[in-house]
């Protein structure tokens, strides 16, 4: 593969703050449908809507609350693996584990500098030698990934995904200005 992707530590805070925000409008999509439509198996990639979110939930705190943060030794990651949280099975044990996640990549992000940005990192089931960006960049990515997925499950319903682009998710809306719920 070519040379790696270089930002600036500001741009780290950005690329976060979009994940976050894209991440929170398919959960409130999701949470618009009936229970059975945001929890019954689709055949995608972790089954149902409600598991996917929760899989891009576990992907963000694995990257960049713990691998980054250099809390990534065999035990520390499969205690984490083994936390019933991570797995919640309703709407509440939800915003519990997401409200957990979020506040901690807020926190690693905030903290970082532009020199930890380039920062070597490894995980034990992946071979090789990654940087804390390939790390943002993981989360960033395999979140699109997984919303992909979302999205086409939400088309196959004959329902309209929300927006998620990177220009529409950072628009501010002008006063008054109608828009379309999504």
């Amino acid at each position: 593969m070519g040379r790696p992707l270089r930002f600036p530590v500001e741009d780290a805070s950005t690329i976060s703050a979009y994940n976050r925000a894209v991440f929170e409008r398919f959960v409130r999509r999701a949470r618009r449908l009936p229970k059975k439509g945001a929890m019954r198996r689709r055949g995608i990639g972790h089954e149902s809507l409600f598991l996917t979110l929760v899989h891009i939930l576990n992907v963000q705190e694995v990257w960049l609350v713990y691998i980054v943060r250099g809390r990534n030794s065999d035990e520390e990651l499969e205690a984490l693996f083994n936390d019933p949280t991570r797995h919640p099975k309703d709407w509440k044990e939800f915003d519990a584990y997401a409200a957990r996640v979020w506040s901690g990549v807020e926190e690693t992000i905030e903290g970082l500098t532009t020199r930890d940005l380039d920062r070597t990192i490894r995980v034990f089931w992946m071979p090789g030698r990654y940087t804390v960006r390939d790390g943002l960049l993981q989360a960033t990515i395999e979140e699109a990934h997984h919303l992909g997925e979302v999205i086409g499950a939400l088309w196959q319903d004959d329902r309209e995904p929300p927006d998620m682009t990177w220009i529409d998710v950072r628009r501010t809306p002008a006063p008054n200005s109608p828009r379309r719920s999504r």
